[in-house]
């Protein structure tokens, strides 16, 4: 399992450049992944080698794209993927776990018990029941769904000001294009395809980012 688990000479790089002194931190939750993660449905046996460079440091990088002590929602929580990694990247972050599943919940909450993440608190529950709840800067959501089922899960938490950040594949500019009108009803001023991580990571993180009021 250790040798699984071990970083290449690139992978170091770029966790120490994104972590910093909290890499140890970050190290203890791949861990998590590994293990419990695995046991209890979250990830699949086969992601285990690629638990740093396809999952961790591809969604921890977006945390550039955050702002000072900003308050951030992430949707469909699961195995924490970016929450929890935006949460030990950028302890300022005050992260918001949004998750349906109680299994996944209770995972969550023991990691972050274990890590003693101060800066994280997980609600059970859809997104679109917790806009009465939360008003976040920033909404954050991966492998969710189609960006035009997302913008209306995710923007009303916005409460009219702020930014959704999602991670997303190859299709990124066609779900745009799809979604364009949804995204201009519910208040979105500017839509963006951008590469994160060009310098840092082997396959670079492809967000689109909205921008509401």
């Amino acid at each position: 399992m250790d040798q699984d688990l071990s970083l290449t000479a690139e992978e170091v790089v770029a966790a120490e450049r994104i972590f910093g002194d909290r890499l140890e931190l970050a190290k203890r939750y791949v861990e998590h992944l590994a293990t419990s993660g695995i046991e209890r449905g979250l990830l699949g046996p086969r992601e285990v080698p690629r638990l740093w460079s396809r999952h961790v440091l591809n969604c921890a990088v977006i945390e550039s794209l955050m702002g000072q002590d900003a308050e951030v929602a992430d949707i469909g929580s699961g195995a924490g993927l970016p929450g929890l990694c935006l949460a030990i990247a950028r302890p300022d972050l005050k992260l918001t776990l949004i998750e349906p599943l109680e299994r996944r919940c209770i995972w969550l909450s023991e990691v972050i018990d274990d890590l003693e993440l101060q800066n994280v608190t997980v609600m059970r529950g859809r997104a679109e029941q917790m806009v009465d709840v939360v008003n976040a800067d920033y909404v954050t959501a991966r492998a969710v769904s189609a960006l035009s089922n997302l913008a209306g899960l995710t923007i009303p938490l916005l409460h009219g000001n702020g930014e959704l950040i999602a991670i997303k594949g190859r299709s990124a500019a066609e779900e745009v294009t799809k979604a364009a009108k949804v995204i201009r009803k519910l208040g979105g001023t500017a839509t963006e395809v951008l590469t994160i991580g060009e310098q840092l990571l082997e396959d670079p993180t492809t967000v689109v980012r909205i921008k509401v009021g």
